[in-house]
């Protein structure tokens, strides 16, 4: 058991932050998660309450977070912010607000703390890439004007924040781009193309292909995100980032759809609709950076993951 800290999870309530509360509960520290219940539910996280070791507060990040009485914290992270264009983008103005107003809220807490900060940034930030796969080096092609930049330009803008307070107040921090990832917990609301797929197939209903179906990603299971975002955090300080989060291997939207109707055994049919604006035809992260700086690849395969992600959704 490592020694025990006091940990605060923003958007702790959501898909990827419940699995990480999970992880780090298991690990023997005192988790307090902090979450306005946006896309993040409190049953994620019923479980944990029995652990004596994990408190709940529901709090927006976009206000200023005065704390836990008699707490000090030893480290942050951020994971508050709708990750799916179907939650971001009906109010891209408040998305923006969450990415920039909350992260400086949550700078100046760590601050105040002298706590590491780690911020989950994406691979959003590199846009509709015209490097392939994505390294952290590559600056990105973003359409700081389209739809989905509330949300791209809002994690870049974030990323710009802890570097700044990194020079400027030397704030520890730390920043990792995830990529695509999956598993249980995930809402089947959440306009998420793993999640998308395996209900509508579940339910007999056509699987919806935006595009052509060549489009690529990349579908990293959720337990390994979550290995890679803590390793991310126990690393020495000074290793800032930002680092890729992500399963290299790279698979189209047909081929997804394909293995899914396969698994559930599923009659639906697949419908094609048109490609959203700016929505990127590659994503694959190179993440030589994550292996050689923290010992870290993922280790299930797509197959695995998806029988693991099926089950789930058909015991829901």
């Amino acid at each position: 058991m490592k020694n025990s800290k006091n940990i605060l999870v923003a958007g702790g309530a959501g898909f990827i932050g419940s699995h990480l509360c999970s992880a780090l509960v298991a690990q023997g520290h005192k988790i307090f998660v902090i979450d306005n219940f946006f896309t993040g539910r409190r049953e994620n996280v019923e479980q944990l309450f029995t652990s004596g070791r994990f408190a709940l507060i529901e709090h927006d990040v976009t206000v200023p977070f005065a704390g836990v009485d008699g707490i000090k914290f030893d480290e942050i992270y951020n994971l508050a912010c709708p990750a799916s264009p179907v939650h971001y983008q009906p109010d891209p103005v408040r998305t923006m607000m969450v990415n920039i107003l909350g992260m400086k809220n949550l700078l100046d807490f760590a601050n105040t703390q002298k706590a590491r900060i780690l911020q989950t940034s994406t691979s959003e930030v590199y846009g509709n890439p015209d490097i392939h796969p994505q390294p952290e080096s590559y600056l990105g092609n973003v359409n700081t004007i389209g739809p989905r930049a509330c949300y791209d330009e809002g994690k870049r803008a974030a990323e710009t924040l802890c570097f700044d307070y990194n020079r400027k107040h030397k704030t520890d921090i730390k920043i990792v781009r995830i990529f695509n990832t999956y598993g249980s917990l995930m809402r089947p609301d959440d306009g998420r193309v793993v999640s998308n797929f395996i209900c509508q197939a579940l339910a007999g209903e056509p699987i919806t292909i935006y595009g052509d179906g060549t489009q690529t990603r990349s579908f990293c299971y959720i337990d390994d995100m979550v290995d890679g975002i803590i390793r991310m955090m126990e690393s020495e300080q000074g290793i800032t980032g930002p680092i890729n989060l992500g399963n290299p291997d790279e698979f189209t939207i047909e081929e997804l759809a394909e293995k899914i109707l396969e698994k559930t055994g599923s009659k639906s049919v697949v419908a094609y609709k048109p490609l959203p604006q700016d929505d990127p035809l590659q994503r694959q992260p190179d993440i030589k950076l994550a292996n050689k700086i923290l010992g870290w690849q993922p280790k299930i395969k797509l197959d695995r993951g998806l029988d693991k992600t099926i089950a789930y959704f058909t015991n829901s």
